[in-house]
């Protein structure tokens, strides 16, 4: 009988091809194939002028060129995902979509001029004059970033936004941008969708020459989640640069300016457009706010344009932005400084962004961020459509056809389909005013329920929410934007999983084992927070641990690129490119598991979205283009038994021929390799605060140690927790290794007193 097949005759139908001996396929087969080649295209060979003494006098045939066995690759892709399941995490339980979007008609031709004609004809300075002096308003378009961020936890995969681009580059030349980079899509891109960023970005702007593209550089610390050394910083930026990029929107999680200064300045030596960004939190309009005043605003913007950015721009990050606040704002930085270019961003979580933004507009503000309609909403931007209807036939006027509009949103709200299982509105129906109380990030908010999703606290999300109010007074009210956003919803996290109070917290904070990324933040990892760090909550977390003066990325020494690129050249092979070593300086272990993954599963962006997360059904039949003129013929045919190593059979027809792969079944290898749990009276067994994987283990048996010494660090989800000791004593006995997976309570290891 064969596993999870109800249509009869399949078992017959898997003995039938097991005794068939399909060719399994191996994942570097070792084979003289690329030897045969070379003989094959060998001059002297060809001419048949070959002798005994052909092989020794011809070196060169054992230069042999790896074999990609891209097909091979991606059947035992498919055949993975059919047995296990996504290699991306599911957070709901929901199936994409089997439909397709389809692209509305496109010209022939090339796209009309758009405003980059004049960023590459009179530079940064020039195209920034021209926003400022351009008549009507002008909107970035964030549905190929942040808005696929904030309502689908960052999964749209670089195929289906390949397909919309040259519908855009016809239709909307008169954007001032398509943000369509940075963020969080640069490490989800490897992480969970395994592709290479870089890729997308050269492939996008292949497809869309005439439109600005943006980026979000989170000022030090680049795309990444803590701080670099500098000459990273400036390199990443000049890849980006060199890669297509144009606008860079500068911010600092902290608005602490010394990282800001350094993002900026690596933007402008690029040759990029500097966007600095004042990340804005609170209520300007509200005289009962104070920390973060009117005046405390101004007072950045002062400096930011001390040192020369080309735009201005308010991060509203968490759609916070009140009409009032936003005229108050906005129409105070146009009285402060009449030349410079103003551009909002905000999130539409309460359901005001429509109206905010048109307000910030009125009062002066030259550029708003926008999303497809369908796209738009909730967590996301206000709506394009909406924006373009309410300033038609005013002098805001968008020059932008509402027709197109609509077309625009109808293949969106198709491919959305495609991520069902990442969906906010699985759990999100409807905006929510709760934002201005918890000042929840729209871009955090999606990755944040996914994130309690994980850790087996999803029908915990409103306790979640509240936690984040709690963790943010906490951490002394920050401005919250990633990575600082980042830090409080992993304290929040750790508030629910541990059914911890903010007193409690406050109270036991020299004991409890706290997510690492809100031990570094106390230290001063990613800068010095506007009123400074929270007493006595901070001396009381550190104990001893070393605390960080003045600008973090500051006393880092330079990354050795080049010892980096031999690096990786000697683990990878030479086809290793600049992005490469870029994206192992930003983030090495999520690109060693990429490289990892790609080694073994091939070119997996060729496959379309559904047979990406959820692979192919049985008896169904399917072409995968993997490059122009190269395509590949594939029927899923039947799923095997269990064999004893745990390992199902999967059949597929290649091109015709029957074709197998071997794949280990992770929930049977699971069952048979049981993991005990701590026991809560048991002094000394210390088990897994949340599910997770091992990072590091820190100690071994034998090993004495101290009452809060780190043991063990575990990952989930981009959140790291340190686990220390409870008590002191000796380590009896080890229970976990490195990359290991755990659920909640698995044991870690005894300690003896």
């Amino acid at each position: 009988m064969v596993s999870a097949l109800p249509a009869p005759g399949v078992s017959n139908l898997c003995s039938r091809l097991a005794a068939h001996r399909a060719p399994r396929v191996p994942l570097l087969p070792q084979t003289n194939i690329p030897f045969l080649q070379n003989v094959l295209s060998n001059n002297q060979f060809l001419h048949g002028t070959v002798d005994t003494q052909f092989i020794d006098e011809n070196p060169d045939l054992f230069n042999l060129k790896p074999v990609q066995n891209r097909a091979q690759k991606l059947l035992h892709y498919l055949g993975h995902v059919m047995v296990n399941g996504p290699t991306t995490p599911i957070p709901v339980k929901a199936k994409p979509s089997s439909v397709d979007p389809v692209v509305p008609p496109i010209p022939l031709g090339e796209p009309p001029v758009g405003f980059r004609d004049v960023l590459l004809r009179e530079g940064p300075e020039g195209f920034a004059r021209a926003v400022r002096s351009h008549q009507g308003l002008l909107l970035m378009d964030t549905t190929f970033r942040d808005a696929h961020q904030s309502l689908l936890a960052t999964r749209v995969r670089t195929h289906d936004l390949k397909k919309i681009a040259p519908f855009v580059a016809h239709n909307f030349s008169g954007l001032f941008s398509v943000e369509n980079w940075g963020g969080a899509t640069f490490d989800v891109a490897m992480r969970f969708l395994w592709e290479c960023p870089w890729r997308r970005l050269q492939e996008l702007r292949a497809l869309m020459p005439n439109v600005p593209f943006q980026m979000l550089l989170r000022g030090a610390n680049a795309v990444g989640y803590t701080n670099y050394p500098d000459n990273a910083v400036f390199k990443f930026c000049q890849e980006a640069k060199e890669n297509g990029m144009d606008i860079f929107r500068v911010f600092d999680s902290l608005n602490y300016l010394p990282n800001m200064l350094l993002g900026m300045e690596a933007a402008g030596s690029a040759g990029g457009v500097v966007e600095a960004a004042i990340s804005y939190t609170g209520d300007v309009s509200d005289p009962m706010r104070q920390k973060y005043s009117l005046d405390y605003y101004l007072g950045l913007a002062e400096e930011l344009v001390k040192a020369g950015t080309h735009i201005l721009a308010i991060k509203d990050m968490a759609g916070l932005l009140k009409p009032e606040a936003s005229r108050v704002l906005v129409g105070a930085l146009r009285d402060r400084f009449p030349e410079m270019p103003i551009h909002v961003h905000t999130h539409d979580t309460a359901g005001a962004g429509v109206a905010a933004m048109l307000a910030c507009a009125e009062a002066g503000a030259d550029v708003v961020d926008v999303a497809a309609d369908s796209m738009a909403g909730m967590t996301s931007q206000p709506s394009m459509g909406a924006v373009v209807a309410c300033t038609k036939g005013t002098e805001l006027n968008t020059g932008i056809s509402l027709d197109k509009v609509f077309d625009y949103s109808e293949y969106w709200e198709v491919a959305r389909g495609l991520y069902a299982p990442f969906d906010c509105t699985a759990t999100m129906k409807s905006g929510n005013a709760d934002v201005y109380e918890n000042e929840i990030p729209g871009g955090q908010y999606t990755n944040l329920h996914f994130q309690a999703h994980s850790m087996g606290l999803g029908h915990k999300f409103k306790e979640v929410k509240k936690a984040y109010t709690e963790a943010n007074k906490l951490l002394g009210d920050l401005i919250k934007v990633t990575p600082s956003s980042k830090i409080v919803g992993d304290l929040a996290q750790f508030m629910v999983q541990n059914s911890l109070t903010r007193e409690e917290v406050e109270q036991r904070a020299d004991e409890l084992s706290f997510p690492l990324s809100v031990v570094e933040f106390l230290q001063g990892h990613i800068g010095i927070p506007h009123g400074g760090f929270p007493e006595p909550f901070r001396s009381k977390v550190l104990k001893s641990l070393p605390r960080v003066e003045g600008r973090p990325g500051a006393s880092l020494p330079p990354l050795d690129f080049d010892a980096l690129e031999q690096k990786l050249r000697a683990a990878h092979g030479d086809d290793i490119t600049p992005e490469d070593v870029m994206s192992a300086a930003m983030y090495p272990k999520v690109f060693q598991e990429f490289k990892e993954f790609t080694s073994n599963f091939g070119p997996v962006d060729c496959l379309n979205t559904r047979l990406f997360l959820d692979g192919p059904k049985i008896a169904e039949e399917f072409e995968v283009e993997l490059e122009r003129g190269k395509t590949l013929h594939i029927k899923a045919l039947a799923l095997g038994d269990l064999n004893k190593a745990g390992q199902r059979e999967v059949f597929f027809e290649l091109n015709g021929q029957l074709r197998s792969v071997l794949v280990k079944d992770a929930a049977a290898m699971k069952e048979m390799h049981f993991h005990p749990k701590a026991l809560k009276d048991v002094r000394g067994q210390v088990g897994a605060p949340m599910p997770g994987k091992v990072v590091e283990v820190k100690v071994k048996a034998g090993q004495k140690v101290e009452k809060g010494q780190p043991l063990c660090v575990l990952s989930a989800m981009k959140m790291e927790t340190v686990v220390n000791s409870p008590l002191a004593g000796t380590v009896a006995k080890v229970y976990v290794k490195p990359d290991a997976n755990l659920e909640g309570e698995d044991l870690i290891l005894e300690i003896d007193q």
